[in-house]
C-alpha cells in the first residue's frame, strides 16, 4: 500500500519507510523537496465568529500576518498560531454552495471537501455527499493505483452522524481509522511481523526501531550520507520512538493483550486531545516517507457531542455549547457562558492544528521543513452556531513549495469552497487537461481559483 523512495526491512520481515534524504534524490530534486502533500483537519459546530456575538476567531484585520501582531490578539482563537504566521493564510469568504437536506451538520459534513451537492436520499442525518472528496482527488491522480488517502479519526462515533469527510466518489462515504495503534502499525508494517518476531516485540517491549537497528546502523554509517540527512534520519528514527512513547502512555505496556483492552476507551472525551496529537504523529510520518500525498484527520462525530475540560472542569457536551443550551434541539436551558466555552474549544483546535505543524516543522528538508512542501488545512463543516454555510474558518499553513502566497489573511468575497479546493488540488500538483486543476467539485459551480491565495 505504501509508495517510499527507501525502506529498511528487518526481523520478521518488518519495514518502515525512510524520510525523504537529499544523497539519494535524483539530481535536481533538491531544491523541490519531497512531493508537496495535503493534510484536512476538520472541527464540527463552526466558530465563534461575528452574528449576534462578537467576532473572537479570526484576525482583526485583513492583509500581512505577523507573529508579534497575531500574539497580540489573544482575544482571537487563531492568536495560537502567533508562531506559523509567516506560514499561514487565513481565507474568509468562502461559502458551500448547496443547502442541507433536513440536517445542517450532515449536510455542511457532505460539502466540506467535496464542494458536492447533498443527496436527495438519504436525507437527514444520514445524507450523504454527491462527489469526491478533495483528498481522494489527489490520492487518485498522485498515489499509485489503489493507495487511498489517510482517513483518520479522533474521538467518539455516537452512531447519528460519525464519517463525515472522505469520498470516493457520490455516496461513497470512506470509513476512517479512530484508533492510532491499529492506524500506525497498518502504515510503519508492524502487522507484517511473524509470529516470532512479535512475540520478541512484546516480551521485550521492543519498538520498531530495534527490528531494524542493524540496517539502520549501516546506513547512518554510510560515508556519502550528508550530515543534513543522518540529521534526518536521526530525527525520524526519533520520531518514530515519540509516537511508540506517547502511545506507551496511552497504553502503558506495549503487549498486543494489553493494547487490545485500552481500545475502548480511545472514543473518550478524555482522550480526545491525546488521540489527536498520537494520529497528527502519525500523519506527519506517512507525509514524510511519501507514503501518502492526501490525508484527512476528523475530530469528534458529525455533531460532536465530545466534553472537553476547560477551567479545570468537564464541561457540557461541544454540541450543547454551540447551541448555547442544554439541548441538541431548538429549546432548551440557556448555557449562559455558552460563547465563552465555544471560543475556548476553538483555540484547542488551533493548539492542535498547531501541534500538526509543529510536527510537519520538526522534519528539515533542505532549507527548509517539511511544512514548506505542503499544505495543511483547518477547516470546518459549519461558519457558527447557526449552522450557517457562509464564511465558512479556513486555516491554511505551509506553501507547496512556494505555490501558496502565505503570511496574510484575505477575503475571498463569497466565493464557493470548490475554488478553495482547486487552488489546494492546483498546489499538490492535480491537473485538468494537463492544466493546473480547476474544475473540482460539481460541475454546475464556476470552475477556477482564489487568485489572492496564490504567488
Amino acid at each position: 500500500m505504501m509508495q517510499r523512495r527507501h525502506f529498511l526491512r528487518g526481523l520478521g520481515g518488518v519495514i518502515i519507510a525512510l524520510p525523504f534524504l537529499e544523497t539519494f534524490a535524483p539530481k535536481g530534486a533538491l531544491a523541490a523537496g519531497p512531493p508537496p502533500f495535503a493534510i484536512f483537519m476538520r472541527q464540527a459546530n463552526g466558530v465563534v465568529q461575528k452574528t449576534d456575538e462578537p467576532d473572537v476567531f479570526w484576525p482583526k484585520a485583513l492583509g500581512k500576518l505577523t507573529k508579534a501582531g497575531l500574539a497580540a490578539e489573544s482575544d482571537r482563537a487563531v492568536s495560537v498560531l502567533s508562531d506559523y504566521a509567516d506560514k499561514l493564510l487565513v481565507v474568509q469568504g468562502v461559502n458551500f454552495a448547496f443547502p442541507g437536506n433536513g440536517c445542517g451538520h450532515s449536510g455542511g459534513g457532505n460539502q466540506c471537501l467535496t464542494a458536492a451537492k447533498v443527496s436527495d436520499t438519504p436525507s437527514g442525518n444520514e445524507s450523504l455527499a454527491m462527489g469526491e472528496s478533495i483528498d481522494n482527488r489527489i490520492a487518485r491522480e498522485l498515489q499509485p493505483a489503489g493507495v487511498e488517502p489517510l482517513t483518520l479519526y479522533a474521538g467518539k462515533m455516537s452512531g447519528y452522524i460519525n464519517e463525515v469527510l472522505s469520498y470516493r466518489g457520490p455516496k461513497q462515504l470512506r470509513s476512517a481509522e479512530r484508533d492510532p495503534f491499529v492506524a500506525y502499525t497498518k502504515l510503519f508494517g508492524a502487522q507484517n511481523m511473524d509470529a516470532a518476531a512479535l512475540e520478541r516485540l512484546k516480551a521485550a517491549r521492543s519498538s520498531v526501531n530495534d527490528l531494524v537497528r542493524g540496517d539502520m546502523k549501516s546506513l547512518m554509517g554510510r560515508t556519502d550520507l550528508s550530515a543534513d540527512d543522518r540529521a534526518r534520519l536521526q530525527l525520524h528514527f526519533d520520531s518514530i520512538r515519540d509516537l511508540e512513547v506517547k502511545m506507551a502512555c496511552a497504553l502503558p505496556d506495549m503487549r498486543l493483550a494489553e493494547m487490545q483492552a485500552i481500545q475502548p476507551t480511545v472514543g473518550s472525551s478524555d482522550n480526545v486531545q491525546t488521540v489527536t496529537k498520537m494520529q497528527m504523529d502519525i500523519i506527519a510520518l506517512a507525509v514524510s516517507c511519501g507514503s501518502v500525498r492526501a490525508a484527512t484527520l476528523q475530530i469528534g462525530d458529525g455533531n460532536d457531542s465530545t466534553e472537553y475540560t476547560i477551567y479545570g472542569q468537564k464541561q457540557y457536551s461541544y454540541h450543547w455549547i454551540s447551541h448555547r443550551i442544554q439541548s441538541d434541539g431548538a429549546s432548551g436551558t440557556p448555557i449562559d457562558n455558552g460563547a465563552e466555552l465555544h471560543h475556548e474549544i476553538d483555540k484547542i483546535h488551533g493548539n492542535l492544528f498547531k501541534y500538526l505543524l509543529d510536527r510537519l516543522a520538526s522534519y528539515t528538508i533542505g532549507s527548509g521543513t517539511l511544512l514548506d512542501s505542503g499544505i495543511a488545512v483547518w477547516t470546518n463543516d459549519l461558519a457558527d452556531k447557526y449552522h450557517s454555510y457562509s464564511n465558512i474558518p479556513y486555516i491554511l499553513a505551509g506553501g507547496a513549495n512556494g505555490f501558496l502566497a502565505t503570511g496574510q489573511h484575505i477575503d475571498a468575497g463569497g466565493v464557493t469552497n470548490n475554488k478553495m479546493w482547486n487552488v489546494v488540488g492546483a498546489a499538490v500538483g492535480c491537473k485538468t487537461n494537463g492544466k493546473p486543476m480547476d474544475d473540482f467539485g460539481d460541475p454546475s459551480l464556476d470552475p477556477g481559483f482564489i487568485p489572492a491565495m496564490m504567488v
